[in-house]
């Protein structure tokens, strides 16, 4: 059995801003909230972002930066703001928002976020590790939750994921489930 721990990186102001993808450097008190946080395991991953890296370090990991752990690809959409993008294109936004099956101008639709995570999280199933964190966007916490219970993509509104939240897993009889565990 292989048990992975995820972890939301620590906020960024792309993050509070609602601003879409990019490689924005984390909040320092963000950051110092992280050292608090306990974890160990076999192996620890994170996404490429700096905000990724820099949790991981302060959580004390020395992870392995894994692309296909990266946030969404937004494509010419890249580092603008959602209110900023509502403002100059409504119509475009809006169906975007409500279909998550299309894809931003360049980017990748939350199906091929799906597909890749899935694709890394069999890889991971597949190696000799009995505990695993990753450190990765809260976009990309919410794509392993949605494909782990097996839910479309369109339930992606309803998970929400704050900087620094924690979600366990488990792999056994070859699936991948959501762990609940009581903190007592």
């Amino acid at each position: 059995m292989t048990a992975l721990t995820l972890i939301a990186h620590a906020l960024t102001p792309a993050l509070r801003g609602l601003v879409l993808g990019g490689d924005a450097e984390p909040d320092p008190a963000s950051v110092e909230a992280a050292r608090e946080v306990k974890l160990s395991a076999d192996v620890a991953y994170a996404g490429p972002e700096r905000a990724a890296v820099r949790t991981a370090a302060a959580l004390g990991l020395d992870p392995v930066v894994e692309p296909a752990l990266r946030d969404r690809e937004y494509g010419e959409w890249t580092g603008r703001g959602l209110e900023e993008l509502l403002g100059s294109d409504p119509s475009q936004v809006g169906a975007w928002l409500e279909r998550p099956h299309t894809a931003t101008p360049g980017g990748e639709t939350e199906n091929d976020v799906l597909a890749r995570v899935a694709d890394w999280l069999g890889d991971l199933a597949d190696r000799d590790h009995r505990s695993a964190v990753a450190v990765v966007h809260p976009a990309v916490v919410r794509a392993i939750v949605l494909y782990v219970v097996d839910a479309p993509a369109e339930s992606l509104r309803h998970v929400d994921v704050r900087p620094l939240a924690t979600v366990r897993l488990t792999h056994s009889s070859r699936a991948w489930s959501l762990s609940l565990t009581s903190s007592a």
